[in-house]
């Protein structure tokens, strides 16, 4: 196995590992393309990985991205294999580079900014962590449509990030991040000793709610241009949204258990899913 394939496997581990989801809903790519979603996926997950475990993540994240600018020089800045497998996806896409810096933007503002206190605040974080990955993935799975595309993958990413904060209130307490507008908490009635008392009420739920309904107006803004990406993108991208979106229901069904519990679509679910689209 040559050097390049080898870079490529080091990639597929980590999202395999990593995220489940997207693995299994990026399966279904041609092989050339799943291999460059397997390296973008790879990039995020390191600046992920500094800004949430790095022992000094701001020094890490500056090295990062000094790495990143020499690499866009045209060098490989390191021994690390992913560099060399998003090497050969630069090569063979019109790869967004905006999008890698945005990206890069959004995680360094979790070393800066724990609370959130709009729903505009929100969108603009979300923007940054996830829409910007639907911007990286674009020039792979659709080349030819990414002009017409970019807004509607932004509004993916956003719909996908306000699922994930409402899933991890309780792991994102713990770590001292409040990502729901506490605006909108306090115009419900809901303070923030409320929810560090993790305290499950109507008031709770009517947020939550709120700020559900408004990933689920993404979503279907998301899906209204599905039919213009590649017929073998297609299924890829709407497999990730629809199984996504599935944790909505997943929570509702748990009355709203976000403290304690991590809300998962079971590998069944998934299956019936994906078997109904």
């Amino acid at each position: 196995m040559n050097d390049l394939m080898k870079a490529y496997h080091h990639c597929e581990s980590i999202i395999k590992e990593h995220s489940k989801t997207f693995y299994k809903a990026f399966m279904l790519l041609p092989k050339e393309k799943k291999q460059a979603v397997w390296a973008v996926y790879a990039f995020c997950r390191q600046v992920d990985d500094i800004v949430d475990e790095g022992v000094n993540p701001k020094e890490e994240l500056f090295e990062f991205k000094g790495m990143f600018a020499s690499f866009l020089n045209g060098e490989l800045p390191s021994e690390d294999p992913m560099w060399l497998a998003l090497q050969d996806v630069f090569n063979r896409y019109e790869m967004d580079v905006q999008s890698f810096h945005d990206m890069i933007v959004g995680q360094e503002m979790d070393l800066y900014k724990k609370m959130y206190f709009t729903e505009e605040e929100v969108l603009h974080y979300s923007y940054h962590v996830a829409s910007t990955v639907g911007l990286m993935l674009l020039p792979i799975l659709a080349p030819k449509k990414k002009g017409e595309l970019r807004e509607d993958a932004i509004a993916l990413g956003q719909a996908m990030q306000i699922t994930n904060i409402l899933r991890d209130i309780g792991e994102d307490l713990e770590r001292e991040r409040v990502y729901i507008p506490i605006e909108m908490l306090e115009k419900a009635g809901y303070s923030l000793d409320d929810l560090n008392k993790h305290i499950v009420n109507n008031k709770f739920i009517s947020v939550w709610e709120e700020m559900a309904n408004k990933a689920e107006r993404l979503y279907e803004q998301a899906m209204s241009t599905i039919h213009l990406y590649p017929m073998h993108s297609r299924t890829p991208v709407k497999g990730a949204a629809y199984l996504y979106r599935a944790i909505l229901g997943s929570i509702r069904k748990k009355g709203y258990s976000v403290f304690k519990t991590k809300h998962y679509v079971s590998s069944e679910e998934k299956q019936q899913i994906i078997s109904q689209m």
